[in-house]
């Protein structure tokens, strides 16, 4: 282990380890009960399921980047993952604010919130 490697707290791995696992868990839902995640879409409309399963695509990446940055305890790796984790919820809470849902843009917000102190802290980390 590298100088690096060895300044990165355990609660921190704990955290991002934490995010794999809810992603990777996320996806497995959008492949075996999409409507528990996604309850007010007629998911038997043209093209849904294509949407749901590269959601579900989506979200598996994310939780294989982050188990695998979280394996490696790399700052440049999490960095990456953390700031994957902001534009996407930049982005939900964007779809939150034009589609009137309250839930998703608090959710949002708090998610941006804990990505940007991630990424600080990383930082943080990194220049010392």
């Amino acid at each position: 282990m590298n100088e690096t490697q060895k300044s990165l707290s355990t609660w921190i791995l704990i955290v991002s380890g934490l995010f794999a696992l809810l992603e990777v868990m996320v996806s497995i839902a959008l492949c075996i009960e999409p409507e528990s995640v996604v309850a007010t879409v007629d998911l038997s409309a043209k093209g849904v399921e294509y949407v749901i399963r590269m959601w579900a695509a989506r979200q598996f990446a994310l939780g294989f980047i982050f188990a695998f940055a979280t394996y490696k305890k790399s700052i440049a790796m999490l960095t990456t993952a953390y700031v994957f984790f902001l534009v996407m919820f930049v982005g939900d809470l964007i779809i939150g604010i034009f589609q009137k849902e309250n839930s998703l843009i608090i959710s949002a917000i708090v998610m941006c919130i804990v990505s940007s102190a991630m990424l600080y802290l990383l930082n943080k980390r990194k220049q010392t």
